[in-house]
């Protein structure tokens, strides 16, 4: 085949399924503000009732939250993202060359049901929000009860599904402005309601010490007690819920899809704005705000939704806030549903499956019962999602170092991987059989079986064929790699660079947008540290509220026209 003939090949296999070009590769920004928004989610709100509910103490919260956090960075760092950045593929497309299709088909439909749910749980949180702007009662049962909440449903679920639809771009950009907002309004919302959970403990509406604050938070929010009144959770549970919280994302490599476009392997770092800002601050805001909540309205923390929490500490950007943040998280899970489902038809351009799965979501996100059970969905999806992230590890990282082929599989023309089946199953057998026998803390499974089904593939795929050489397949995966490029190449010379947006609009724009976050973080501070008493408190609440929706409205507005004339901007370059 000729290079004009071998280039032409490629030009028509979709996009989706080559290697990220040079040029379409992304900056850390991207990457900060993708994790912030997705990480800092409706779910927050959720988690941080959680470990109210679970019984955990204020101490354990503090030290257990950090660890796991920073194992789950290190484990994105270290295992997904060096992955990622070297194949420049996502997971589905490069499951498929190593285990064929029946293994990538099975995996793939796997994936497409659990984003499309995790999706649709996102959709429905928001839609709690939305829900109390018309009146809607609370949907307590696991079907819709009010055709109004349908509709609403709908409404926000279809903004998700076109924001998907434009990939990869669209996400970031629309997370990115999105994150900042979302980290300083779970903090101000915490701020807003500490002083009301003081007074109910302390007698008093300000902190004089750290000890106080730990005091509020053994005696009123993590008092060490579960829903039922026995001893709750440890220091290693917590630790474990932080880090397990997302093995079906770094230790399950499904974020190669976002993180191909790391210029970097160290770019893997700027998921701590998710983790660090997003699941460490915003579980204990989310924690303190329940429990505020819960002390004003006289109701325990379980009988809340996010609605009911987000709005009484933060007025009416508490009906943003939860809105935006089921949007973020909904945003990505279902760009991958759409990536896994693309995999599966091949032959229909992503936008086009993306709608198609988004439809299917939104129906789901009606039934209310999906985001009650998310938390059980995500450590299971996690147990499902682990084996496959060891095959790939086993094959990308440790064949080359054991002297095995990788790619052995596509060498040999096979459709069909029984090593890889066969470890996949046992793995999944091996991680619910643990927690069936209950051995080991549910929240660590993913730890041995990730290492159990790489011991398994390594020395399956060794029977099977790894062992051997294939010399003139490499030399033409090489060529192929090669033509790649060149085509890649020619590609990003007609479409040119993007040049970055320097002028003074846009830097008056992102300072008002950057100046309104400031105020608001200065409103909640006044009312966390100014508020004297209780008439104080309530003088300074009221203020935080009016205003704070106000610069909500500013910051959304001035980021969005930063946003805009940036990609005016870029399109009259090319």
């Amino acid at each position: 085949m000729t290079n004009e003939s071998a280039s032409s090949a490629i030009a028509e296999i979709n996009p989706e399924q080559l290697p990220v070009p040079e040029h379409k590769l992304h900056g850390w920004t991207h990457f900060a503000g993708l994790y912030a928004g997705e990480h800092v989610a409706a779910t927050e709100f959720v988690i941080g009732a959680t470990f109210v509910a679970l019984g955990a103490t204020t101490m354990d919260i503090l030290i257990g939250l950090l660890i796991g956090n920073v194992l789950a960075i290190l484990s994105w760092t270290l295992i997904t993202t060096p992955i990622a950045v070297q194949t420049r593929l996502s997971l589905y497309t490069y499951l498929h060359k190593i285990a064929g299709d029946s293994m990538s088909d099975l995996y793939n439909w796997a994936n497409v049901l659990i984003f499309t749910v995790i999706s649709a749980a996102m959709i429905t949180v928001s839609s709690t929000a939305v829900r109390l702007l018309f009146g809607i009662p609370a949907q307590l049962q696991w079907y819709p009860t009010n055709s109004l909440f349908v509709l609403v449903v709908v409404g926000v679920g279809m903004i998700v599904v076109l924001v998907a639809m434009y990939g990869f771009n669209a996400v970031a950009e629309f997370s990115g402005i999105c994150g900042p907002w979302l980290v300083v309004m779970f903090v101000c919302g915490a701020f807003a309601l500490f002083p009301a959970l003081a007074d109910s403990v302390l007698g008093r509406t300000q902190l004089t010490s750290f000890a106080d604050f730990i005091t509020i938070g053994d005696q009123s929010i993590w008092t060490g007690l579960n829903s039922e009144g026995k001893p709750g959770i440890g220091l290693w549970e917590v630790i474990g819920f932080a880090w397990a919280a997302n093995t079906i994302t770094h230790f399950g490599l499904i974020d190669m899809a976002l993180l191909r476009y790391a210029k970097r392997s160290i770019y893997g770092l700027c998921t701590s704005a998710g983790m660090l800002f997003g699941h460490y601050i915003a579980w204990i805001a989310s924690g303190i705000m329940g429990a505020g909540t819960a002390v004003l309205l006289q109701r325990t923390i379980i009988e809340l939704d996010p609605g009911d929490v987000a709005y009484q500490a933060l007025g009416l950007s508490g009906y943003v806030i939860v809105i935006i943040a089921g949007w973020t998280t909904a945003n990505a899970n279902l760009y991958r549903a759409g990536l896994a489902a693309q995999a599966i038809f091949h032959k229909h351009s992503r936008m086009q499956v993306t709608f198609t799965v988004g439809v299917v979501t939104v129906v789901i996100a009606c039934f209310p019962f999906v985001y009650k059970q998310i938390l059980p969905l995500l450590t299971y999806a996690g147990l499902i999602v682990v084996p496959v992230g060891g095959i790939v590890f086993a094959e990308h990282v440790l064949f080359p170092r054991l002297g095995l082929t990788r790619y052995w599989a596509k060498y040999r023309g096979l459709t069909h991987s029984t090593p890889a089946v066969a470890a996949w199953a046992a793995g999944l057998v091996f991680g619910f059989g643990l927690n069936y026998l209950q051995v080991i803390s549910f929240f660590y499974l993913f730890l041995p079986t990730w290492a159990v089904t790489i011991v398994l593939y390594t020395f399956l795929a060794s029977l099977y064929g790894a062992r051997d050489s294939y010399p003139a397949e490499e030399a033409a995966e090489r060529d192929r790699n090669e033509t790649i490029k060149e085509f890649q190449t020619q590609q990003a010379l007609a479409e040119g660079t993007p040049g970055h947006d320097t002028s003074t609009l846009h830097k008056i724009l992102r300072g008002v947008a950057w100046l309104s976050l400031g105020l608001t973080l200065t409103l909640g501070i006044v009312v966390m540290f100014g508020s004297s008493d209780m008439a104080a408190y309530e003088s300074n609440v009221a203020i935080f509220y009016t205003w704070g929706f106000v610069f909500t409205i500013v910051y959304f507005v001035s980021a969005y026209w930063a946003l805009k004339h940036t990609k005016s901007l870029q399109q009259a370059r090319t």
